[in-house]
């Protein structure tokens, strides 16, 4: 399945049935009043959030959204039919934005959560609306209003609270998939993962909390470079930063390079990505080469805490850094997720 994270959409809500000019027929009511009936309201186009979407896929093929227009007024003083809202569903986590201005008309954060970005046009008033003392037979009554057409574009940040970051082939995967019953796709090359993976961790003790495997960044990526801005702004929402490191690949005499990459693209992407709070995993210390950068990597940070060596294959370490995941997101627990844009 394609992931898509932007869309552009066109939405039309629908008209207002026009009034109806009607009178009274009835054969010993030789002079019969106006009796023509209100139209109905049209649809809404109602934006909802639902637990059910994931990605914004199912707009890949459709793009225009058109809800129902009201019924016209009937005579006897009987009001048209009120079109039906229409509901979209889009996954929690999408911003709504007017495609023309930018505005930010609505953001989705939970499920459930309801927006409506067109109203549905007025109704008519019928002839029995008009008649007056010095006007007994009106032979006109309203049309409908015409309903609202705007173009959107949805964007969607993913909704996790930690967030896994490292460059490409650094064993994000694997450690996702050892952690949560997430099963994304492994393998030894660059960029193995095209898509953000969510997954389910359940720690010992506490609340189970969402991690999210983002693609590998590379140098450039703020201006695009690899799989660029397109997953850094994924990065957003997450409370706390997990940075997945491959130990064997460290150059003893540049023993943060890795870590420095990462962490400059995400400056320059936003400043606010490098303020989130962030734990440290030394992966792959099953390889022999893994020890010696760790020990140049930890000399590098001295005196910076939570740096875990771990190995994802082998599962070494992994307990310890769930616990101590969850033990940080508990304190962060009660302040606002950092979007920083």
């Amino acid at each position: 399945m394609k992931f898509l994270d932007e869309v552009i959409i066109t939405v039309r809500s629908g008209d207002g049935g026009g009034g109806c000019v009607s009178f009274r027929r009835e054969k010993y009511v030789p002079r019969g009043g106006p009796d023509g009936g209100d139209g109905g309201k049209g649809g809404d186009v109602v934006l909802v959030a639902s637990a059910e979407r994931r990605t914004l896929f199912p707009f890949r093929y459709k793009h225009e959204f058109t809800a129902p227009s009201g019924g016209r007024g009937g005579s006897r003083n009987r009001t048209g039919a009120q079109g039906e809202d229409l509901l979209i569903p889009v996954p929690p986590g999408t911003i709504v934005r007017d495609a023309e201005t930018g505005e930010v008309l609505h953001d989705f954060h939970r499920a459930g959560e309801r927006f409506v970005v067109a109203r549905g046009g007025r109704g008519g008033k019928g002839n029995t609306h008009f008649k007056s003392a010095t006007h007994r037979t009106p032979r006109f009554a309203q049309p409908g209003e015409p309903g609202e057409q705007r173009r959107l574009r949805l964007e969607l940040k993913l909704l996790a609270d930690v967030g896994l970051i490292g460059l490409p082939n650094a064993g994000k995967s694997t450690l996702l998939r050892a952690i949560s019953a997430a099963r994304p796709k492994i393998a030894d090359y660059p960029f193995t993962t095209l898509v953000p993976h969510l997954g389910v961790v359940h720690p010992p003790q506490g609340e189970p909390f969402v991690a999210a495997d983002i693609p590998g960044l590379i140098a450039g990526a703020h201006a695009g470079a690899g799989l660029g801005t397109r997953f850094l702004r994924h990065i957003e929402r997450t409370r706390l930063l997990l940075h997945v490191i491959d130990a064997a690949a460290i150059d003893p005499q540049r023993p943060l390079a890795a870590f420095e990459t990462v962490q400059t693209e995400m400056a320059l992407f936003h400043p606010d990505l490098v303020r989130k709070p962030q734990l440290i995993a030394l992966n792959k210390m099953d390889l022999p080469a893994a020890a010696e950068g760790a020990r140049a990597f930890r000399a590098a940070l001295r005196g910076r805490g939570g740096i875990h060596l771990i190995s994802a294959a082998t599962g070494r370490g992994v307990k310890r850094l769930v616990a101590e995941t969850r033990r940080r997101l508990e304190g962060l627990l009660h302040a606002p997720a950092n979007e920083a844009r």
